[in-house]
């Protein structure tokens, strides 16, 4: 037995996730470089409204009722769960608070993003990952067509303006969920519910929860794009890209998360 091979698992690791970083760096950069002509030039460069519009319909619109659904049970959840440890304080009216400042500071946008990965996240893999193999992408090069500024920066754009949206609806329906079994349960009125979130969420709440949804859409999308995009192996590196998107987009929204948290904290915001 190699004593060695575990060092080097590690190293080779370390490596790859560096490696991969650069990786969606580098993406970003060419998205961003041509986002601004793609957006406002003249004709034969823009992206067109259509195929903004029909990315933001299939990321965002039709996204609606599964994070809908998602959040609204999560938010019922918290309440039954918190329930019975609130009330030997006689502190049940204080559910309202902690499910409104969690769903806006981190439940909302989290939970949202974490649902959007797998309803489109994995399908833009998949979708960009057959182009790929079946050689579409390098038929859009042979014909003087960008293939970033034509595949990537639509669904860049449409995933990150969409999940600011879908955090709001997030937020809402996770408030709703909370309250629906606060009021169904233990006889708390939907009207005080109500006044006790306005009352214990600030402002700071929903922007900080906006900021960290904002970069999520965009973490997403961009490592969609890059693993459908860089697919070999045919079918079956279709498949392989379609699951590493679903694992990594979990772990680097996990993580990216947690920054937004640490430098909230540290910044008393």
């Amino acid at each position: 037995m190699n004593v060695f091979a575990p060092v080097s698992y590690v190293g080779r690791t370390a490596a790859y996730v560096v490696a991969f970083i650069g990786s969606i760096g580098l993406l970003f950069r060419d998205a961003a470089a041509r986002a601004k002509p793609g957006l406002f030039t003249g004709r034969g460069k823009r992206l067109g409204r259509a195929n903004l519009w029909a990315q933001m319909v299939r990321v965002g619109v039709k996204s609606i009722g599964i994070i809908s659904l998602v959040v609204f049970c999560i938010g019922a959840i918290l309440s039954l769960q918190m329930q019975p440890i609130l009330n030997q304080y006689g502190a049940v009216s204080k559910i309202a608070d902690i499910i409104g400042i969690a769903m806006l500071r981190e439940l909302g946008p989290l939970v949202a993003a974490i649902t959007l990965t797998g309803f489109a996240g994995a399908s833009i893999a998949a979708e960009l990952g057959t182009m790929k193999v079946s050689e579409e992408l390098e038929a859009l090069e042979s014909s003087a067509i960008d293939p970033i500024r034509f595949l990537v920066v639509p669904r860049v754009f449409a995933t990150t303006v969409m999940m600011i949206c879908l955090a709001v609806i997030a937020d809402l329906m996770g408030v709703l969920g909370g309250m629906f079994v606060c009021w169904g349960l233990f006889g708390i009125p939907p009207e005080s519910y109500l006044n006790a979130t306005f009352t214990a969420a600030k402002t700071r709440d929903f922007v900080s929860g906006l900021m960290k949804s904002g970069v999520f859409g965009a973490a997403l999308s961009l490592i969609a794009c890059h693993l459908g995009m860089t697919v070999r192996g045919g079918a079956a590196g279709v498949g392989d890209a379609t699951t590493k998107t679903v694992v990594y987009t979990i772990v680097a929204l996990t993580f990216i998360d947690l920054g937004f948290t640490a430098v909230f904290y540290y910044l008393g915001f």
